[in-house]
């Protein structure tokens, strides 16, 4: 069940979260962690470890058989793809159509869309056709259309993934200083060791379960050394 948090000293907590597959296949197993508010961390694991999936269970994509979410709203959900979520033909057009259902003026949709495309450095940018953008660009703008929305929580499936080393670090940067700026909170899915340089903190999955969590550099230098 999720549920709106209180003012409290964690932004994402989540206790004994359980999830299967409907083929019986166990994902998460009772899964705990807690993400302070106003911190960037970041979640490590092996391919099936449960990250993908922890994160659709935190943005309501999925629903638990069973254990307790709690996370601050608005939520933001950020694809390893973007243009899985990208979906009008310009950036401005894309970050206003996440603003539909508030039913803003123009004006104050606009004041959003540009303060939003300003907070990811694409200032200039609305008339730009998406599929003129590089993949940086439109994570950027995935993003953007997250801050539009005012969204307290941020939640990013490998979003480096398909992006070149130069666009990877300047987006881990970018997202690092937008938590920091507008005191949001953030969870990463990343296997990047290099990318929790800009991390608070890290959590490692294994088999549905967090095993470690703490202090980045030390988590980095456990996985370095193949622990």
């Amino acid at each position: 069940m999720a549920t709106n948090l209180p003012v409290a000293t964690s932004a994402i907590a989540v206790q004994d979260l359980t999830f299967a597959w409907n083929s019986g296949e166990v994902v998460l197993d009772e899964c705990t962690l807690s993400v302070p508010k106003g911190e960037f961390w970041m979640l490590l694991g092996t391919n099936g470890s449960g990250k993908s999936t922890l994160l659709k269970l935190l943005a309501g994509l999925l629903v638990p058989a069973s254990g307790h979410i709690e996370i601050e709203r608005p939520v933001g959900f950020v694809f390893q793809n973007p243009d899985h979520q990208l979906v009008m033909p310009t950036v401005g057009a894309d970050v206003a159509f996440g603003l539909v259902a508030e039913n803003l003026s123009y004006l104050n949709t606009q004041i959003r869309v540009d303060r939003a495309l300003s907070a990811v450095n694409l200032d200039n940018f609305q008339r730009r056709p998406i599929y003129a953008l590089s993949g940086g660009q439109k994570q950027r703008v995935a993003i953007a259309g997250a801050i539009a929305r005012h969204s307290e929580v941020l939640l990013l499936d490998e979003p480096t993934a398909l992006l070149d080393g130069d666009s990877q670090i300047d987006l881990v940067a970018a997202v690092r200083s937008l938590v920091k700026e507008k005191s949001l909170t953030a969870l990463w899915v990343t296997h990047r060791l290099n990318e929790l340089d800009y991390a608070d903190g890290a959590f490692l999955l294994q088999d549905g379960k967090v095993i470690d969590q703490g202090d980045p550099m030390r988590l980095k230098s456990l996985l370095e050394d193949g622990g």
